[in-house]
C-alpha cells in the first residue's frame, strides 16, 4: 500500500490512533478487577516476601460490624520503629483455617512484619507466615553458686 499524499498519511495515522485508544478503553471498562480479598492476599503475599520483622505486642481481639453488614474479626496489636509507637489492626475474618481468634493470647508479644518505607503497612498472621507465639519463653534456671566463689567465671583457677 502507497501513500501518495500527506493527507492519506494522516488519515491512515488518525484511524490507528483511534483504534489503539478503543481498544484499550475496552480492555480496561471489561478486564477483571481484583476483589477486596484478593488485594487482601497480595498485600500480605508481598509484606511475607519483603517485609522487615520487628517484634510487637497483641492488643486485643475483636468482631465489629462491617459495612455490609457481614461481622469482621481483627486483631489489634502494636510495635515501635524508630521510636514510633504504631498501633494497627488486621482483619482475619478470611483466615479461619489459618489462625483460631479465640486462641490467641492477648497481651503476649507477636513478630510484625512492616514494610520498610511505609511501616504502617504491617500484619502479624499470613497464609505462609505467623507471627503468633505460643506462650511466653521460658529460661533456663541455673544453680546460684556463693557469692564468693569466683570458679565459674574462671574455668581452671581456684
Amino acid at each position: 500500500m502507497t501513500f501518495s499524499s500527506t493527507f492519506e498519511w494522516e488519515v491512515a495515522a488518525g484511524a490507528a490512533a483511534i483504534a489503539v485508544l478503543g481498544g484499550s478503553t475496552l480492555w480496561l471498562l471489561l478486564r477483571k478487577r481484583p476483589t477486596a480479598e484478593e488485594l487482601e492476599r497480595a498485600r500480605r503475599d508481598f509484606l511475607v516476601q519483603s517485609g522487615r520483622i520487628v517484634d510487637g505486642m497483641l492488643l486485643d481481639t475483636c468482631t465489629v460490624d462491617g459495612e455490609d453488614g457481614a461481622t469482621l474479626t481483627l486483631l489489634l496489636f502494636n510495635y515501635r520503629i524508630g521510636g514510633v509507637d504504631y498501633e494497627c489492626s488486621q482483619d482475619i475474618t478470611h483466615m479461619s483455617g489459618t489462625v483460631d481468634h479465640r486462641r490467641v493470647r492477648v497481651g503476649f508479644p507477636c513478630s510484625v512484619r512492616y514494610q520498610p518505607g511505609n511501616p504502617q503497612n504491617s500484619i502479624v498472621v499470613a497464609e505462609q507466615w505467623s507471627g503468633l507465639r505460643e506462650g511466653l519463653p521460658v529460661l533456663p534456671v541455673f544453680d546460684d553458686p556463693e557469692p564468693n566463689d569466683l570458679s565459674h567465671l574462671r574455668p581452671g583457677r581456684n
